[in-house]
């Protein structure tokens, strides 16, 4: 029995990725913060194991951890996907918004692999995978601070990937380009036809492309494979 972490589990792509992973025979426990799902059917009819945290809150991933601990003894996997976005002009951002959006997105991302190292390095074996964006490589207008703290996720990867891979442990990151989830709400139909018509695969994301790449480099198959940035963006940032 592999037990699988996944933050930001309710909704958007950290949604897909829990019930993907809980299709391929993971345990899955997810986290949740503020979501209007329904997560009991997702329990019901995937087992997945709902607990609310806050992830920029450290008490809040502290208690996940116990309970990972007291319930099953070990963590196979960590996949951090809990955040959130913010679209406008840097000088229209308050300072609660700006500390908001870096300490779950960034600080937030910190603390749980913190916590999943502490487990992993006695086992001598695990996988962290964080989620982060292609605005982390290459920055995006009016998404200055939330392109920074996912810069800051795609360096603190590497260099966590060094600082582990002697213990056995893997570390990557995942950049996805436009998917389609809430993150999109803000934007019209036109902009979404736009957005397509600058991917070079002539679509947008679905929430299972980022999945998917999850389930592969979860696997052996990717065993060699630590300390990399992955873009799943259907060419849009060539």
């Amino acid at each position: 029995m592999k037990i699988v972490l996944v933050t930001g589990a309710s909704r958007g792509i950290g949604r897909q990725i829990a019930i993907t992973l809980s299709k391929n025979g993971y345990t899955v426990i997810g986290t949740y913060n503020n979501s209007n799902s329904d997560l009991s059917s997702m329990t019901e009819q995937y087992g997945i194991n709902f607990i609310k945290c806050n992830v920029s809150v450290y008490e809040d991933v502290l208690k996940v951890f116990d309970y990972i601990i007291n319930n099953y003894g070990k963590l196979d996997a960590t996949i951090n996907c809990a955040g959130v976005s913010y679209v406008g002009l840097l000088q229209d951002m308050t300072e609660q918004q700006i500390i908001n959006l870096l300490s779950i997105n960034l600080n937030g991302t910190i603390y749980v692999c913190q916590k999943s190292a502490e487990i992993m390095v006695r086992q001598h074996s695990g996988n962290i995978i964080n989620i982060s964006s292609i605005w982390g490589n290459n920055g995006a207008s009016c998404e200055a601070v939330y392109s920074a703290s996912k810069g800051g996720i795609n360096a603190f990867t590497k260099a966590l990937a060094q600082e582990l891979a002697p213990s056995g442990i893997r570390v990557n990151a995942i950049c996805p380009g436009v998917i389609k989830t809430d993150m999109l709400n803000c934007f019209s139909e036109e902009d979404i036809k736009n957005l397509e018509e600058e991917t070079p695969l002539g679509r947008i994301g679905a929430t299972e492309d980022v999945a998917n790449m999850v389930d592969f480099i979860l696997s052996d198959k990717a065993s060699f494979v630590t300390g990399q940035i992955i873009t799943v963006d259907g060419g849009f940032s060539l």
